[in-house]
């Protein structure tokens, strides 16, 4: 493996972490999004990512120096032109990913590998894009990469091993631990794990069963763990499952109501989530860390 240049293709939540732990682990990385004012709320993405590796890894020279060194383009041709791998973590939607690839395959160059961060979608699914189905596959990161650091590497049946070996090598040079899958599945492990458990509570959340701080708090005094579902969706964001719920809302009616509910109550409301200071709760200091949270109810 001897990749050098990196682009990751959406700049959000995930992208924007994919992008600094890349260039905090040395390589060269360009951002690409597709507008100003994307780039500009990448910007200040990183600039938060700068002080938490700094933090985390102790050492705020490096962090800097990984935030200095990042490229933004808005032209995707320019993004790509160096890239020896490009990482997709555009918004979760057939669509978007599928002219995304359609794209891509014209401007790429020949030896540039693509690798989809897509949480629930399957490399099948898009193969056919990308002019390249040999030189395409999945690899996928869990929130708060630089602590959990998994990757998920998916193939689809026309992927060569020769790719899956030299991505799996990529994502150990970045600091992360391959988890290579025999076959495709969606979500993966973590997430066929973890999008039943969400979506159970989004249920109860809909449904008017309970409210998300009374569901978090049954779940950490159950269980012992440290957050509860509602939290974690602060730390994903609200896009992802809004996007989701919206493509599942085609054929299942339960799921439009959850995608409706989620863009009132919290989108519409600039309630994004960790990144905008809020969601299901209030940042930098929410209620579930508060060591009275689990003393009363």
């Amino acid at each position: 493996m001897n990749f050098k240049n990196v682009t990751i293709a959406g700049s959000g939540v995930l992208g924007s972490q994919i992008a600094f732990q890349s260039a905090f682990f040395g390589f060269n990385v360009s951002v690409y999004d597709i507008n100003d004012g994307a780039i500009e709320a990448a910007k200040t993405r990183m600039e938060s990512l700068k002080a938490t590796y700094g933090e985390y890894f102790n050492d705020t020279e490096k962090a800097e120096k990984a935030f200095a060194s990042l490229t933004y383009y808005t032209d995707l041709t320019q993004a790509v032109k160096d890239a020896d791998i490009i990482v997709e973590a555009v918004p979760e939607r057939i669509e978007i990913k599928q002219s995304f690839y359609e794209n891509l395959g014209k401007v790429a160059p020949e030896k540039t590998i693509f690798a989809s961060n897509s949480s629930t979608l399957l490399p099948s699914q898009f193969a056919q894009f990308t002019g390249r189905p040999e030189k395409f596959l999945a690899l996928h990161f869990a929130n708060s990469i630089w602590q959990n650091n998994t990757a998920e590497v998916m193939v689809h049946p026309g992927t060569e091993e020769q790719y899956v070996e030299q991505v799996a090598d990529f994502a150990r040079a970045i600091n992360m631990i391959p988890f290579v899958l025999k076959k495709e599945q969606p979500g993966y492990i973590l997430n066929t794990l973890l999008v039943p458990f969400l979506s159970a509570a989004m249920e109860l959340w809909v449904k008017d069963i309970a409210d998300p701080q009374t569901i978090d708090k049954n779940w950490m005094i159950s269980t012992g763990a440290p957050r509860g579902p509602f939290a974690i969706y602060d730390v994903v964001g609200m896009e992802t499952p809004y996007n989701l719920n919206l493509m599942r809302a085609e054929k299942d009616p339960a799921a439009k109501i959850v995608a409706e509910k989620i863009k009132r109550e919290m989108i519409d409301q600039g309630k994004m989530g960790i990144s905008t200071g809020e969601g299901f709760y209030k940042y930098p200091n929410p209620a579930y860390m508060d060591p009275d949270f689990l003393k009363s109810n």
